[in-house]
């Protein structure tokens, strides 16, 4: 048996708080469990905020990291 998984980009470069936070949470509700949720963010406050979020939904935050000015959270759907 394989278990499939599927890879979604959200560009939210540009939008500030809370925006960010909310579409990654929207975004997260249409993925299944074991897709990955690649998040992209110039607000200084995302790298607080998404975080928080996930641990509010119970998700995996797999990577983050900074380039270029932009923060990249790597997420994990875990729960529906």
């Amino acid at each position: 048996m394989t278990i499939q998984s599927t890879s979604t980009a959200l560009d939210l470069r540009g939008l500030r708080c809370p925006l960010p936070a909310l579409r990654t949470r929207k975004a997260l509700r249409g993925l299944s469990s074991g897709d990955l949720l690649v998040v992209e963010c110039t607000d200084p406050l995302a790298a607080i905020d998404i975080p928080h979020l996930l641990r509010e939904t119970g998700d995996l935050l797999e990577r983050q990291e900074n380039i270029g000015g932009a923060t990249i959270f790597h997420i994990r759907r875990t729960h529906l």
